[in-house]
């Protein structure tokens, strides 16, 4: 995916207070720097949300639902300070079988940290608008209102 985000400590304790995660591995420097990581570590949920958001605009930008979200494994601890990268490959794809306009397809999907390191590998399945039903474009990206283009001379 094209864009690489670094981890700040505000992202931290705003998704760790959000989401109310009362661990103080998040939210308490003097807890955490005696534990075996030494300072506080990233809210793993927020790591899977944060590389699920950098799928998005290759996988899902035409997604009508998520159906599921599989085989979430935090293989490495995320840092404050840490920048995440994140790819995805197609494991499988099929047909919906209750709509004609829609695909399933299944993603691996794989953030790294700064150093090339796994930290999060889940299986993602989003269902898409089939090639036929989708007509985003550079010109107009989806979700954007009919006549509205990103350039001047996308208008004509």
């Amino acid at each position: 995916h094209p864009y690489g985000r670094t981890v700040t400590e505000t992202d931290n304790v705003w998704f760790t207070n959000l989401s109310m995660n009362l661990n103080p591995m998040h939210f308490n420097e003097a807890y955490a720097a005696e534990t075996e990581f030494g300072e506080r570590l990233v809210d793993g949920t927020f790591v899977i949300a944060l590389a699920v958001g950098m799928s998005v605009i290759d996988v899902s930008a035409n997604a009508t639902a998520n159906l599921g979200y599989d085989a979430i494994r935090h293989h490495a601890p995320v840092f404050h300070g840490d920048t995440l990268f994140a790819e995805s490959e197609v494991i499988e794809k099929r047909e919906s079988s209750s709509r004609d306009h829609v695909g399933i397809v299944t993603t691996e999907l794989r953030a790294y940290n700064q150093n090339d390191e796994l930290v999060l590998s889940l299986e993602r399945t989003p269902m898409v608008l089939k090639r036929s039903h989708a007509e985003p474009s550079a010109a107009q990206p989806t979700g954007w209102p009919e006549g509205i283009g990103t350039q001047p001379e996308d208008l004509e």
